[in-house]
């Protein structure tokens, strides 16, 4: 089974470690038990050693149990019958051996898993068959409890698969769920889009006409004239209020309806500081250099780019206060929004890092006057937004 494979997954830190404190507690456990039993056997030094390096290495691959779980059975097996084959008692390594058995039936795949119980099961009689040590009862619960092993490794690895199937369709429902709403999200504003352009052409092509008949019959039939000034004032006003309405729909929830005010320019900061003031937020407005007539385009976008700045001030900050400093030159105009928020902490997820609407739309109208922006968090503390917009050209 695919799913119960996880050597090329890493492991969680609490999962290394309680294996690694498991094999340094059997390590310890069987080492001390061969101690004991080999007090006063009489045996050689060095097959005393052979029988305590044979004790580690029985146990302390078990820190590997997870990611090597047929190699590790391997190694306890092993180990075990040439402890038995010394002459030595294996009796104390039967827990770590459950334990590799459990192991490779829980996270070895299907066909690791039942060689490693078959192995498992053909060192137990092999030891058993040992001289002195054959006894059919012990033979028969030893292969009782190694199978017992293996079947409860073998439900939890069932288990985890099966989690891991329902996490791994659950993820992909989601992004099925979440690609037809995008879908559906496109599909009307491309139905939308289609719309608005017939409210256009039908309405440019209505005023046509009856401009061209307006303007033919004007010094001769005045009121037919009249008549077509009426009809290009109607459908004018209906174009206008179908238009408003597609481009409600059009917009963000986030994003301001539009209404019939005049177009906003750096003459009408007052106002809008005046409402970021009712929001909590207090702002400083500095102009330096002589005040002047600027280009439509440049009018407008520095408005905007004081008013996304502030907006991000008060969304993000917390309690803050802002200067907004306005500089006429001969050539440009620069605008910058500084505040004392809270600077570096603010910027995860929002528009003040470049993750949302607000700074895209400040760089576009930058760039539509190849101007400059500087936006990040100031030196001691707070945030900044430097926008630099040249007076001598000027894009559409």
């Amino acid at each position: 089974m695919k799913e119960r494979a996880i050597g090329s997954r890493r492991l969680p830190a609490s999962a290394w470690l309680f294996d690694s404190g498991l094999a340094l507690v059997a390590a310890g456990l069987s080492t001390a038990f061969f101690a004991f039993d080999l007090v006063g056997s009489g045996l050689p030094r060095g097959l005393l050693a052979l029988g305590y390096a044979l004790a580690l290495l029985h146990t302390l691959p078990l820190a590997a149990r997870r990611r090597f779980p047929g190699a590790v059975l391997g190694l306890c097996v092993a180990s075990g019958l040439a402890v038995a084959a010394l002459g030595l008692s294996p009796i104390v390594l039967g827990l770590a051996i459950l334990v590799a058995v459990y192991s490779v039936a829980a996270y070895g795949e299907r066909w690791v898993s039942l060689a490693g119980l078959a192995a498992a099961e053909v060192g137990s009689v092999a030891v058993q068959l040992t001289p002195g040590r054959f006894q059919a009862p012990t033979v028969v619960s030893n292969g009782l409890v190694i199978g017992a092993a293996w079947l409860l490794g073998h439900f939890v690895g069932v288990r985890r698969a099966y989690t891991a199937r329902l996490e791994e369709r659950t993820a992909e429902l989601e992004q099925a769920r979440e690609e037809l709403a995008r879908r559906a999200v496109t599909e009307e504003r491309l139905r939308l889009a289609r719309e608005l352009h017939d409210v256009v052409a039908h309405a440019m092509s209505v005023i046509a006409v009856q401009s061209g008949v307006g303007a033919h019959v004007a010094s001769t039939q005045p009121e037919e004239a009249a008549k077509a000034l009426a009809a290009i004032e109607a459908t004018s006003r209906a174009a206008l209020t179908e238009l408003r309405r597609l481009l409600g729909v059009l917009r963000q929830d986030s994003e301001p309806q539009g209404d019939l005010s005049p177009v906003p320019g750096l003459a009408d900061l007052d106002s809008l500081l005046a409402e970021v003031a009712k929001a909590g937020l207090g702002v400083r407005l500095r102009v330096e250099g002589t005040p002047s007539p600027l280009p439509a385009g440049v009018d407008l976008s520095a408005y905007r780019i004081v008013q996304e700045a502030l907006t991000n001030v008060v969304k993000h900050a917390g309690p803050a206060r802002a200067q907004v400093t306005i500089r006429y030159c001969d050539q440009e105009v620069t605008v910058e929004v500084t505040d004392d928020g809270r600077g570096v902490g603010a910027l995860a997820g929002d528009g003040r890092a470049g993750t949302g609407h607000g700074l895209i739309g400040m760089r576009e109208r930058v760039a539509a006057f190849d101007g400059d922006l500087e936006v990040g968090p100031r030196a001691g503390g707070g945030f900044r937004v430097a926008a630099r917009l040249p007076l001598a050209v000027e894009r559409r």
